[in-house]
């Protein structure tokens, strides 16, 4: 029986663990072949050996999303190994919080580097490869926090930055049939929430509409959603997978 994404290939980046392991385990039940991309080489060698288990397909590669040269290898290895690229899950990103007054200027590089340089440079070096398929998908992961955040304000410019992008990209690529989209995740339940104090995460949760968490799980099941065939006709929007949290806040 034939799966939605059969004889697709799909590389997600930050791949290694959280929302981008999810999307990679999402996308491979879906009937993609996966490229693994990731800097920390222990946890992707982890996930393919685990995906390979069950039978999915799953080539890690190592690689800074930061880096010219080394994301133009990827697409290289990803095309000699592959045949070829269907669907980009641009999911990579860290943050480094703090308030403005005192935000220093290599959190702000650092940030803004990982985030939205990392996927400029893989959808402009995936681009040829996308062109050759039909129906590509480029899927960006933002955050809610575009919309703005206390203590992000590196974060929130660079994921309005990746919402920003995705919206120019969609109409540049519309004429290869390149659909680009965004999913903006809120308080999802992943390894860094769980680490937050207690109370910190306590007040969060007050916050939220449905009064719960989201789990990583929720993100990769919208993204095989833009990823899917069932997604022909959409391209250039931002789908918030927040609990309601974009819509505005709660009280406390």
């Amino acid at each position: 029986m034939l799966k939605r994404l059969d004889q697709r290939v799909a590389l997600v980046t930050g791949a290694g663990r959280g929302i981008g392991a999810a999307i990679a385990r999402r996308l491979a039940t879906e009937g993609a072949a996966l490229v693994l991309v990731d800097r920390d080489a222990d946890a992707l060698a982890a996930l393919a050996q685990a995906m390979r288990a069950d039978g999915q397909q799953a080539l890690p590669v190592v690689a800074d999303v930061t880096d010219r040269a080394q994301v133009e290898a990827l697409m290289a290895q990803v095309n000699d190994a592959c045949g070829g690229l269907d669907i980009l899950v641009n999911n990579a990103g860290i943050i480094r919080d703090g308030l403005l007054a005192k935000l220093s200027d290599a959190d702000w590089d650092q940030v803004l580097a990982v985030n939205l340089k990392g996927p400029f440079l893989c959808c402009q070096a995936a681009l040829p490869l996308l062109r050759q398929r039909e129906r590509s998908r480029i899927v960006n992961i933002a955050s809610r926090a575009w919309l703005g955040n206390i203590g992000q304000a590196n974060y929130a410019a660079s994921k309005g930055g990746v919402v920003s992008l995705t919206r120019t990209l969609a109409l540049e690529l519309a004429r290869y049939r390149i659909n680009v989209n965004a999913v903006a995740p809120g308080l999802i339940d992943t390894p860094m929430t769980r680490a937050m104090p207690a109370a910190a995460r306590e007040r969060l949760l007050r916050m939220q509409p449905t009064g719960e968490m989201g789990t990583a799980e929720d993100i990769a099941a919208a993204v095989a959603f833009l990823a899917g065939p069932d997604a022909r006709f959409i391209t250039g929007q931002v789908l918030h997978v927040d609990g309601g949290k974009s819509c505005g806040l709660l009280a406390l």
